[in-house]
């Protein structure tokens, strides 16, 4: 791979129908599900790039207020907050403007909080939220550049794949070297 460029493998992964299973119990603790409804960008941003930096997310990063404020604030675009003992602790979006497919667009937890059982509860949680809407299919996407296991959690959650692409990108870290990136 020439500098400055990753492959990313991007893997689409489906749900044709609700889950069977019962979900998993809720997390001991102090914990809360929260419909952010209306967020301002400030609160998202935070959410997104706490959430996302490790794993490079950076589309919304790079985003303009407004673009950004026009998006999350959609009727059709739902977020959700996990809190833990009253801290942010992950989250999670369902775009609903494609109907009858809505996309798990966003999901995942803060640092601190990965490996602490709080990541399929609060999957559980989005399937059942995106289901209550009566979709024709729930999907998502994640890449090789996200956690090295969120593949196969999804799919121990109940997505199929369906289909796989590899591309090359531009490193964010070197495309977009302002913004703040961990320690690889």
């Amino acid at each position: 791979m020439t500098k400055n460029k990753l492959e990313s493998v991007i893997t689409y992964l489906q749900m044709m129908g609700p889950p069977t299973a019962p979900p998993p119990p809720a997390p001991l603790g102090h914990i809360a599900l929260l419909h952010c409804e209306k967020p301002t960008v400030s609160f998202y941003r935070y959410l997104y790039d706490t959430v996302g930096a490790p794993w490079l997310w950076y589309e919304r990063r790079v985003m303009d207020d407004d673009a950004l404020s026009e998006i999350i604030n959609d009727d059709k675009v739902e977020i959700f907050v996990l809190y833990v003992h009253g801290n942010p602790a992950g989250y999670f979006e369902l775009d609903l403007r494609q109907m009858p497919d809505m996309e798990l667009a966003y999901f995942g937890l803060m640092p601190e909080f990965i490996g602490q059982g709080l990541g399929l509860f609060l999957l559980r949680q989005a399937i059942d939220s995106a289901w209550l809407h009566k979709p024709k299919r729930l999907w998502l996407h994640t890449c090789n550049q996200d956690h090295p296991g969120a593949l196969p959690f999804y799919q121990r959650a109940g997505f199929d794949v369906y289909e796989q692409e590899t591309i090359v990108i531009d490193d964010p870290r070197t495309k977009y070297a302002d913004l703040e990136w961990p320690e690889a």
